[in-house]
């Protein structure tokens, strides 16, 4: 060999060696447990050290009769690879950020808005500037608002004196029977019953209320009253539904009548 035989270690970790050199450093090897040693030690940076080019090697080796110049040598090596290790990292945080934005970009265009190619608006959303909308309400309930079930068996009866019309549904309960009924052409203002006729000449007062000055399914108030009333009679025990006015006085006189 050119150089000592101690001095090949590094070049033949890194394999930088010729075919002739390397025979030659292995039969010195062989005998040399100190070059073995350090070869050993050498092992684990083998990784590293082969990112230095052929000039870099050149340099260390001229170094080893200058501990200043290798001082040196390797401070710039260092710092070469602290830059190395920077630019990577600004790398890698770049793409995280161009990543990031292509993510959520395409969240919002999914998730956002439906309509491929057109970005949703994050500060302006119908759902959220709008009033909710409310399901569809039913009939109103409740007694003197309405809200009668239109099941059971339906009559239909209109008085030819006073006008007044009516439609009631019957339900046939354990308890008796339910009636629901709805009352037009009621003029007011005046007070109200519902009677049950019972085929047992038996009578009995289920619901009263009140009318006022513009009546109930008139010109003036065209929306008709809806009332819902239980009594104890069966369906088939009832002779006769009947509405009556009332006076001041207490004297009830028929508005409409429901035969059965």
């Amino acid at each position: 060999m050119s150089r000592p035989d101690h001095m090949d270690v590094a070049a033949y970790a890194l394999g930088v060696l010729d075919e002739q050199d390397t025979e030659r450093f292995e039969e010195h090897l062989a005998a040399c447990w100190a070059c073995a040693a350090e070869l050993e030690t050498m092992v684990p940076v083998v990784g590293l050290l082969s990112g230095i080019d052929g000039e870099t090697m050149m340099a260390l080796e001229q170094t080893a009769t200058d501990p200043a110049l290798l001082d040196r040598t390797l401070v710039a090596v260092r710092a070469d690879r602290r830059r190395t290790r920077f630019r990577q990292l600004l790398a890698t945080a770049a793409a995280v950020v161009v990543f990031g934005g292509l993510t959520g970009y395409g969240f919002v265009n999914v998730a956002g808005d439906e309509t491929p190619g057109v970005l949703a608006d994050p500060t302006t959303s119908a759902a959220a500037n709008d009033p909710p909308t409310s399901a569809p309400t039913g009939r109103p309930s409740g007694p003197g608002v309405g809200g009668t079930e239109e099941e059971g068996d339906q009559v239909d009866a209109t008085d030819p004196t006073t006008g007044v019309q009516t439609t009631m549904f019957l339900v046939e309960r354990e308890y008796g029977t339910r009636i629901n009924f709805s009352l037009r052409k009621l003029p007011g203002p005046r007070i109200c019953r519902l009677v049950v006729l019972r085929k047992n000449a038996t009578t009995e007062v289920i619901s009263t209320w009140s009318v006022p000055d513009g009546g109930y399914g008139t010109n003036s108030r065209p929306q008709g009253l809806e009332l819902s009333a239980s009594t104890s009679a069966l369906t088939s025990d009832i002779k006769q539904l009947q509405v009556q006015s009332v006076d001041g006085n207490g004297v009830a006189s028929p508005l409409v009548t429901v035969p059965m």
